[in-house]
């Protein structure tokens, strides 16, 4: 077992990866904002599995906040994830300050369109243009051979390789099937924040998503289960539903009767919380 090393600046972090390269070794990055769960420890594992080695970065990227209340309020405990990444074999941990990753006098943006006017881009306006400039910076700055994102940040995904592609970034982008908790709740940092009430009844959302995707795919009535969901997620507490939608994967529009893959997605809040999921959705025969 390696002993994780934490890298704190691009110029060692380069010089590491440049020794790797040089030796004929692949390369697999896992992006993160700390707080690792299951979920984040099922992409390290596909990243080792699949490459020769393995860099884990944990940065809580101001630009993809929308509320500075939130940003405050994220869970941070770098020496817990740190143990977590040793244990799994982790080779580098990138862990950047605010100031490494956007030094004094930063200008630069990136924006996907199109895909990222509905869902999130549209409840949180800003957040995927934060998102696609973290990641463009964190591809660039490992140039690795595979990156890793979770299913659960179904868009996002999306979103990250519509960059990759437009941008000639030359990494394969990896999308990894959703880790849940027995009761079916999408793991999740932010799951942190719910009290042992609001967490008995969160897993209402993956049931609704679910009824969702079943009605779609047989030719249902999507509105009428829609309509419904909402009414289930009231009554366990949610206090506000920023969308309960069905959409296509490539294009993101609007889907009542699927004839191409599609998914239920979900953004919702519970107490402090706001959870989001989706779930796949499959063409009517």
């Amino acid at each position: 077992m390696n002993t994780l090393k934490i890298i704190r600046t691009l110029r060692e972090l380069r010089a590491c990866t440049a020794e790797w390269r040089a030796a004929g070794e692949t390369v697999g990055l896992v992006p993160t904002m700390g707080a690792l769960h299951d979920g984040h420890l099922s992409l390290v594992r596909n990243s080792k599995a699949q490459n020769d080695r393995t860099i884990v970065s944990i940065f809580v990227n101001p630009k993809q906040f929308n509320q500075a209340s939130d940003l405050e309020a994220y869970p941070r405990d770098e020496a817990a994830d740190a143990a977590k990444l040793e244990q799994a074999d982790v080779d580098v941990l990138w862990a950047p300050d605010a100031d490494e990753m956007y030094p004094p006098g930063f200008a630069t943006t990136v924006d996907v369109g199109g895909i990222t006017d509905c869902l999130c881009g549209a409840t949180r306006p800003g957040h995927f243009a934060g998102v696609a400039l973290v990641v463009t910076k964190l591809l660039l700055q490992s140039l690795p051979d595979r990156a890793y994102f979770g299913r659960k940040d179904f868009q996002q995904l999306q979103v990250v390789r519509r960059m990759a592609r437009d941008l000639d970034i030359p990494v394969e982008i990896r999308g990894i099937d959703t880790v849940r908790e027995r009761d079916g709740l999408a793991m999740s940092s932010r799951n942190w924040y719910l009290t042992e009430e609001e967490r008995a009844a969160a897993p209402i959302l993956f049931r609704v998503l679910t009824d969702m995707a079943e009605t779609a795919s047989q030719g249902g009535d999507v509105e009428r289960v829609i309509a419904r969901g909402r009414q289930k997620l009231a009554d366990k507490g949610f206090a506000g539903i920023d969308y309960l939608e069905i959409r296509d994967v490539e294009t993101f529009e609007l889907v009542r009767r699927p004839v191409r893959p599609a998914r239920a997605f979900a953004a919702a809040f519970l107490g402090k919380a706001r959870l989001i999921d989706n779930v796949p959705v499959d063409p009517v025969a």
